[in-house]
Order: structure tokens, then sequence, then C-alpha cells
């Protein structure tokens, strides 16, 4: 069977053109047409989705693990269609796309597994004691509950990890929730094949049809319709922090607020020890310019910052770390308008005082080269654009005088998705100094590692203190990010036979 875009939105079951249509810009291959999502598309699939969560609440546990593991097979089966134009409209190599869809099926059946499982329900039963005095106590039974109709934007980066299939809209079935997606400009070919899959789940396992819905890009007034529309109950985002802070004020505004799970970026610091320095400087300065590169450092965990104690031996490390992003090739952005922002970042960058620039380079319309940079503390401290996330290859490295310097720097940082120490036994107590205070800026601390790529499953920690993501206690990776999409209910003496199945 040949799988191939249709250019529609996918409405409650439905396959729907809309009055304008956009071209897309590929990487390379030919253009699509694509319809263009309005106001009045997100109002008839949230309503439908309105409509089918009063069933698929309902549905037990091992119907909705069912439905998920479908839909896995069902991306599994256009597994060539999804790679072919993922590459042509994001210009990701085969690989990299082959990687992130196993990831993106293995997510799905990770949420089967947990909520066949059923711990993620919190179950807890106080039975009634009549009897006792001064007062009795009726039976209380508490559980978790889906929260209702969820939507979820769709990430430039991720095209199927963070996108129409990805952790948010896996989470929120998971929980028992309709899911309407706003799919990304930048791939709506392989949002829509992918939602074909989904659409073929729903009606393998009899689901209701509103239970997902895919509205293809439009302009600023179809996001801010979805957000604010009154039976959206929370909202899933990956992206830029200008435009996940700008829909997360629109969630505030509500008459009826309701949660926005933004992941908005970070610089990822890392903090170079001395004695780890010392012993293994240029085998840490290649593990960075090999994670900052990957992927053209378009990952939201990509470790933009290095500290590191001024001397000979952190100059050592930067020019390993130099010698080896200078032998980086061209490698192609997402789009156009990435591929711009990162070279006007990098000039930005360029400008500051005391910045000192180790490695320029030339881009070329979507092709792009690594950046370097080295500045004091002293300067970096006084200068907060220069702790501003660049999206894409460009490392700064920050020296600092000595360690209490470091631990400054440390405490000046903003929120984080990660930080990373790289430590020997003898910067144990460096790094005991540090840890407290690394723990309050990131969700994840690493030791000895490069914090690009996150591992999928029950104890990771994705998110972290604002601006890194907008709720510091949620994570969008892992099973743990289902409790986004949940809410207790306490039950006191209700009938058994009222109870919800689960």
């Amino acid at each position: 069977m040949t799988f191939a875009p249709s250019g529609k939105h996918l409405i409650a079951g439905a396959w729907i053109g809309s009055e304008h249509t956009f071209l897309t810009e590929p990487a390379h291959g030919p253009a699509h047409e694509f319809s263009v999502g309005t106001p009045a598309l997100v109002d008839q699939a949230v309503q439908a989705a309105e409509q089918a969560f009063r069933i698929y609440a309902q549905v037990s546990r091992a119907a909705r693990a069912d439905f998920l593991d479908s839909i896995a097979e069902e991306i599994e089966a256009r597994a060539e269609a999804i790679t072919v134009i993922g590459a042509q409209e994001t210009g990701l190599p085969e690989a990299r796309l082959n990687g992130e869809r196993g990831r993106t099926t293995g997510q799905l059946r990770l949420f089967a597994q947990h909520i066949r499982a059923g711990e993620y329900l919190d179950l807890r039963h106080d039975p009634d004691l009549p009897d006792r005095q001064p007062l009795p106590r009726p039976d209380l039974r508490m559980m978790q509950r889906p929260i209702g109709p969820v939507a979820v934007f769709g990430a430039s980066n991720f095209p199927l990890a963070f996108s129409t299939a990805g952790g948010d809209t896996a989470a929120a079935l998971a929980a028992g929730c309709p899911v309407v997606v706003k799919g990304h400009g930048a791939h709506p070919g392989t949002g829509e094949i992918v939602a074909q899959a989904i659409h073929a789940a729903i009606l393998r396992c009899g689901m209701p049809a509103g239970v997902f819905s895919l509205v293809q890009g439009g302009r600023r007034d179809v996001g801010q319709a979805l957000v604010q529309h009154p039976l959206i109950k929370a909202v899933g985002f990956t992206g830029s922090l200008a435009g996940g802070r700008a829909l997360f004020d629109l969630c505030a505004q509500r008459p009826e607020p309701i949660p926005f799970f933004g992941e908005l970026g970070s610089v990822n610091p890392m903090f170079l020890l001395p004695e780890a320095v010392a012993r293994r400087g240029g085998e840490i300065g290649r593990g960075w310019a090999a994670s900052l590169t990957m992927g053209a450092g378009q990952f939201c965990t990509n470790p933009g910052i290095a500290v590191v104690i001024d001397g000979t031996e952190a100059d050592a490390l930067v020019e390993a770390a130099r010698a080896a992003l200078a032998e980086t090739g061209a490698q192609v952005m997402l789009t156009e308008g990435i591929a711009a922002a990162y070279e006007s970042g990098a000039a930005t960058m360029a400008r500051q005082a005391g910045v000192q620039e180790l490695l320029t380079s030339m881009c070329d319309r979507r092709a792009v080269k690594p950046f370097l940079y080295r500045v004091a503390a002293s300067d970096w401290l006084g200068n907060h654009a220069l702790s501003d996330e660049v999206f894409g290859p460009l490392g700064l490295v920050v020296t600092v005088r000595d360690a209490a310097e470091m631990v400054q720097v440390a405490e000046s940082f903003q929120g984080q998705l990660t930080a990373t120490l790289h430590m020997d036994d003898d910067d144990v107590p460096l790094a005991r100094d540090l840890l407290p205070v690394l723990e309050r800026k990131a969700g994840r601390v690493l030791a000895n590692g490069f914090p690009t790529g996150v591992e999928v499953c029950d104890s990771m920690v994705h998110g972290g203190p604002y601006p890194a993501s907008t709720n510091f206690g949620a994570t969008s990776v892992g099973t743990l990010s289902i409790r986004r999409f949940l809410r207790p209910v306490c039950y006191q003496n209700i009938p058994e036979s009222l109870l919800p199945v689960a």
C-alpha cells in the first residue's frame, strides 16, 4: 500500500480541506500543498474531542493500551513513507528519522505497558469507621482521572517524537484524554502520514472518532483559538521561549485558566572541574564538540555553555573542542528561518563585550557550521544576553578564576533542562558545593556525560524551572508525564457499582 499526504486536516475521522493553502519549503525534493488551519476547524475538532471524552474517559485501561499499541503498529506500517517525506521536509538524515520513529513507537508502547500496570492511578482507600469517636469516618477512595481534551503543538526539531504522535499525545491518550494537534508548518506531510496511522488505529480499535484530530499549520489565530477554547483543559508545547510564553499567557488569561506545559529550551551548562580537565581535557573537549553538533545542534538538550577554571589545561581543552568543531562539515537545519535565527544569534554573541571569537563560520541557506566563543566570567556575569539560547551548534566557553567563581556562575543561571558535572574523584569537594545549586536549576543533573539525547523511561525528567519549562513539577518525557493530564478525585461513600472501572 502506498501512503501519501492529501494536504488535508483530520477532524474527528474526516479528511477536510480548507479555502486557503500553503506550499512547503522542503530541504530537498518537491514542495507539497497543504490546507491552512482556521479557528473554525479548531472549534470543530475540539467540540468533537469533548464528545469523544465522554466515551473515551470510561474506556478500560486495557482497551486504551491496545489502542496505543495499534498506533505504534500503524506507524511502523508507514515507516518508509514517513522517512522519505520527513527527510525531504526537514533535511534530517534517514538514520536520525528511523531512530526517532523507533523512539516514537517505543514511547507509545511504554505508555501502554504503564497504564496496564495501573500504578499511575495512585489508588488510595480509607475504609469507613462508623464506630469511631467522637465522629465516624466515611468511606473514602481516591484515584487519578483524565482532565478532558488536550491541545498539543507539534515541535519543529522533532517531527515524530515531539509532534503528531509524540510524547504529549501518547501521554494524553494514555491518561484517557482526547487530543487535538496543531501540526507544525515545517513538516506537515510527516504529520499527516502519522495522523493517518492514528486514524487507522481509531477505526481498528473502535474508538470514538473525535479522540484525535490534526489541524495543519495556520496563522497565529489558529494557535490562539486552540489554547483559548473553553473545552480545552491543558496544553502541551515544545518550542521557542517567545512563542511558548505568549501561549502560556493566553492560557492564564482565560476565564478558566488551564495548565500550559511548555518546554521552552535551555543552554544546558556543563561545569568542567579541574582534576577532570587536567586528566582528560582533550577527551572532554572532543566529546563536547560531538554533542554540540549532533543533529546540527537542534536538540533542546544541546550543551551550549562550558564553564571551566582558566589556565593552560583549560586552553588545551578548548583547543581540542575548537579543532573538532572546525572539522565538522556543513549541516542542514530544519528551516531557513531557524538557520537565519542561528546566524543572527551568532552575530549578536560576537558583538558582546569581552567575547572572543574562536571559530566562525558562514551559513548558506539552511546549511550551517559551528561557532565557538570564549568569555571571562566577569564579563558573562554582567551580561544576561550571553546566557540566551542560540538554537544550533554554537558553543560558549566561560572561564572562571577559581572554584568560588564557578559556584557564582552556577548560581546565576536561570532554569535549565540539564546541568552537567565533568569530574574525577579529587573533584568531589567542588562537586559537593555545586550539586545543591544545580539541582535547583535543572530537571536533570548529569556526571561525566553529555546531555544530548533523552532516555524514555520511568525515571526521566525532561523539564526544569522557568524558562526551561513553564511548570517545574512536570516532565514531557517518561511515564511521569502522564500526570500532567490527570487530576485526583475523591469518592466519598460512593457505591462500588458507580465507581470508575479502573
